[in-house]
């Protein structure tokens, strides 16, 4: 690891000009929403990637491959956040305590449980983060920054989709049968 230390931007600084000429008190403001909607974004995927590992039964296949699947979409989400963050002049967070620390969504335990609980927190999860995304459309929107605004909706759209996937495995209609259920 290299010894030197020349710190070109810090963390939690925003540039007071891009070319992308949004007004600095506007941009702070959207830095900050995105930064929000990263961590969380990150949170999310590690929580559906701890449960796409520890998936099991009967219908471990469908389930665990559409957990991969969520789980790409969450990353390349959380690569347009950062790579818009930085576009705006801000530092994107990078580290998985500050994820931790500014997400507004409490990440699950290393605790593994039964795939309907663990699907139930994943859908608790991706419901918070719709109901914050679809605030931070209309808060970029309304800043003028429209390139966000658009960014945000096509990353909601997906949001809504998967979160509608899980409702459907959370259904009571299975082709499974549980003794319990007797």
């Amino acid at each position: 690891m290299s010894t030197q230390k020349s710190v070109q931007r810090e963390s939690g600084s925003v540039e007071a000009s891009t070319a992308l000429r949004l007004e600095q008190e506007k941009v702070e403001q959207i830095v900050d929403a995105l930064n929000t909607d990263l961590a969380a974004t990150y949170v999310l995927y590690h929580q559906v990637k701890k449960h796409h590992w520890n998936v099991e039964g009967a219908e471990f296949r469908d389930i665990h491959l559409f957990l991969g699947e969520a789980a790409e979409e969450l990353e390349e989400t959380a690569d347009e956040l950062a790579e818009r963050v930085q576009a705006l002049g801000g530092v994107p967070l990078a580290r998985g305590a500050e994820f931790e620390e500014y997400a507004p969504i409490e990440p699950e335990d290393n605790d593994v449980y039964d795939i309907r609980t663990s699907l139930a927190n994943d859908m608790d999860a991706y419901g918070d983060i719709i109901e914050m995304a679809r605030e931070h459309v209309e808060l970029t929107q309304n800043l003028g920054d429209h390139a966000s605004s658009e960014m945000l909706r096509g990353q909601l759209i997906q949001l809504e989709e998967d979160a509608h996937h899980i409702e459907h495995y959370l259904e009571d209609d299975t082709l499974v049968f549980d003794s319990a259920m007797k």
